[in-house]
């Protein structure tokens, strides 16, 4: 299937909206790289922490370019070297970004608990269900087709999920970063667009798997297709 034309042909619009997503957060985080920030990035996340009451998260140095997260089992802000140590704005709004996943951890804020709940479906589901898919049209299995199909749509609900708490977790950080005072309108408008342009990568991240399953219903769904 990953040699069928049909298959990349359907994804292109996802693959080319992520090129287009990624060369945009890398132009917006160096556009707010250059608009000065009065606190750290990790200063700056544990002002609004703090702010919260969410004194037992803690925020430690992750190697990698923009591999910040946020780790709900351990309850630690991980936040790489330019965003940990940088004293602009794109560090001050990622931070802030993953400073929002912990005040909506903290908040149990219902998108994010599904969201946990869909994890291990989405793992399992994206790894093993191709595969379930590749073996039932080998061995002309419809059951185990289907059954991979299925678990495939797990990675679809996790990413249709993914986008309500990502786009609350930047609007959470935008917020608290002007209630603390902690950056005017010209800096609030820095954070809007590299927090702006990350979401398009989770867009089309959603597109691509939503696409996907499209392509497995249209190419394996069909009575006696799995033949081919």
């Amino acid at each position: 299937m990953f040699f069928d034309p049909l298959f990349f042909l359907m994804i292109a619009p996802a693959l080319l909206l992520a090129i287009w997503a990624q060369a945009r957060v890398h132009s917006a985080y160096q556009r707010a790289s250059q608009v000065p920030c009065s606190l750290t990035g990790a200063e700056a996340a544990r002002r609004l922490l703090d702010s919260q009451g969410l004194y037992d998260v803690a925020i430690e140095e992750t190697p990698g370019f923009l591999s910040d997260h946020y780790d709900p089992t351990q309850r630690v802000l991980r936040l790489s070297p330019g965003v940990y140590r940088g004293q602009h704005m794109a560090a001050a709004g990622i931070a802030a970004h993953e400073a929002g996943h912990a005040m909506q951890h903290a908040a149990q804020y219902a998108p994010l608990v599904l969201r946990n709940l869909a994890v291990p479906a989405a793992s399992f589901g994206g790894n093993a269900g191709f595969w379930m898919i590749i073996l039932g049209a080998l061995f002309s299995s419809p059951a185990l087709i289907w059954f991979g199909i299925i678990a495939f749509g797990g990675v679809v609900v996790f990413q249709l999920i993914n986008l309500p708490v990502e786009f609350d977790a930047s609007r959470r950080a935008k917020e608290h970063l002007a209630i603390l005072g902690l950056a005017n309108q010209q800096q609030l408008e820095a954070v809007d667009d590299v927090l702006s342009a990350a979401a398009w990568t989770y867009v089309a991240a959603t597109l691509q798997a939503v696409l996907t399953l499209l392509y497995l219903l249209l190419r394996f769904g069909g009575v006696g297709q799995s033949d081919e």
